[in-house]
């Protein structure tokens, strides 16, 4: 599929979001049979993660920056088993704990961490997690990070539905006061079991849905990070390495990899990265896009932040496409422990 034919499909999957459509079809009746048939042989190979210990990271990370009458910034991590950490061991791996180090460590300015994730979750329960997030009025987030989208595709919610919760949660945590980053639909073309023709299907829709997450996303003033990461290239490359036991969920690096690309996006919507990141570089193929535009290329290329940048045009609303450098895990600084905030 062309990157204007993915541009397509995800505006009418986000359109249809917008307006109340039912479901745009990922794949044909026979495609899809035969995706739950396949999917329901991968679930009992891998377990669908169902490992239950997920470690509670909650806490105040950067203590050591804490000036008296400046509060802590507060970071909240919202979506599936990805965003809550299940399948690591230690409170300090998981993806919400590594953002909340990074930050503090950016910003000298210590972070509590609260996570309403739930692993298993569809974006259906955006809505609930979201009141969960809001429900202090005097301790709204600086910033939350949404990562949910895989769950969607296994349990067959229809594109559409699954983009208007996404829309609505981002626009109610943004109408709110905070900053919000999503980290789109992982590839799930990349889990180790699921063979062909079920990782072609996977991949097609795990692309399907990121591009128009994106587009819902960003037109209610989100960002967005593509999570092909996550699931995608260096994961196929190096499996034992970046996905966790149970050869679903990531492992400890894997989840330090997908932090490493979403934190530079967070520090950027806090105003904390460098001034002369923020404009686009030609030479790592950045620039302004119609959204629809932006979305596709994003979903095909993982760690890519969308935007919105400019008023609506005659091709729609525009979106600046970045591919923000980032650390390697490996230069990234131990993260202090979590103290009860």
């Amino acid at each position: 599929m062309t990157g204007l034919s993915r541009a397509r499909v995800a505006r009418r999957i986000a359109a249809g979001a917008a307006y109340g459509g039912g479901g745009i079809g990922l794949a044909g009746a026979a495609a899809v049979g035969l995706l739950v048939a396949e999917a329901q042989l991968a679930r009992r190979r891998v377990g669908n993660g169902t490992t239950p210990h997920v470690p509670n990271a909650d806490g105040l990370y950067g203590a050591a920056y804490t000036v008296p009458g400046e509060p802590a910034l507060r970071l909240t991590m919202l979506g599936d088993s990805t965003a809550a950490g299940q399948g690591v061991h230690r409170a300090g791996q998981t993806p919400g704990a590594l953002l909340a180090s990074g930050v503090a460590a950016i910003a000298e300015r210590p972070v509590g961490l609260s996570t309403v994730a739930v692993p298993g979750a569809c974006s259906d329960d955006l809505d609930r997690q979201v009141t969960r997030a809001l429900a202090d009025p005097s301790r709204v987030p600086d910033i939350c990070v949404i990562m949910v989208g895989a769950n969607d595709v296994t349990h067959r919610m229809p594109p559409t539905r699954s983009v208007r919760h996404l829309s609505s949660a981002v626009r109610r945590l943004r109408t709110a006061g905070a900053e919000v980053v999503v980290g789109t639909c992982p590839d799930l073309g990349s889990v180790e079991p699921v063979r062909q023709p079920l990782r072609w299907l996977a991949r097609r829709a795990s692309r399907q849905l990121a591009a128009a997450q994106t587009i819902g996303a960003v037109e209610q003033g989100g960002r967005t990070v593509s999570l092909g990461d996550l699931l995608g290239p260096e994961f196929a490359a190096n499996p034992r390495e970046l996905f966790g036991p149970d050869s679903y969920h990531p492992s400890a690096e894997g989840y330090a990899t997908a932090a490493m690309a979403v934190l530079p996006t967070v520090c950027a919507a806090l105003g904390l990265w460098p001034a002369e990141e923020e404009r686009p570089d030609a030479a790592r193929r950045e620039g302004f896009l119609p959204v629809a535009q932006a979305a596709a290329e994003a979903a095909s290329e993982a760690g890519t932040e969308v935007t919105a940048a400019m008023p609506a045009g005659a091709r729609g609303p525009w979106a600046l496409l970045k591919r923000r450098r980032r650390r390697r895990v490996a230069e990234t600084e131990p993260e202090p422990s979590a103290q009860p905030s």
